[in-house]
């Protein structure tokens, strides 16, 4: 038997010392958690999509009664670029959460089909896709979605 390790970069930040694109990214993300129509599980999310071309998407959470209906932030985000700004690379995306009184006091990483998404999307354009989390006590900077999602599945099993 031989025994692998994966390991992770993940930087940790608090809001002051991230740079102001950062911040900007991460403010858009708050602001956009307003717009998620979360009636059922009160679980608010924003996300922000840089482009290479500068311009920012935003998309939040959108439940369903008939779930699994709904979609999450980050793929509403993520489709919506992609329709567009076809030949746009997405170069970062920030993930903000709160509940129906505050933020989450830590980060909120991605569920699983959303992972998947932002790997297509990486794998998609070439180019790894700075992924920031923001929680009220720590931001997490991962700096590309091969840090999220070890041992993924993409396009280069089919072929």
């Amino acid at each position: 038997m031989k025994r692998k390790k994966i390991e992770i970069d993940i930087q940790s930040f608090t809001y002051e010392e991230l740079n102001a694109s950062d911040r900007q990214l991460i403010d858009k993300a708050r602001k956009t958690n307003e717009h998620s129509y979360a009636p059922y599980s009160h679980f608010y999310v924003g996300a922000a999509v840089l482009l290479d071309n500068g311009e920012i998407i935003c998309g939040s959470n959108q439940e369903n009664a008939a779930s699994p209906s709904g979609t999450c932030a980050e793929r509403t985000a993520l489709f919506y670029a992609g329709a567009k700004y076809p030949d746009q690379a997405v170069k970062a995306i920030a993930i903000a959460a709160r509940n129906d009184t505050e933020e989450t006091e830590m980060p909120v990483p991605p569920c699983g089909a959303c992972r998947q998404v932002l790997l297509e999307t990486e794998q998609r354009f070439h180019t790894p896709i700075r992924i920031l989390l923001y929680g009220k006590k720590e931001i997490l900077l991962l700096k590309s979605v091969n840090d999220l999602l070890p041992l993924s599945f993409g396009i280069s099993f089919l072929k």
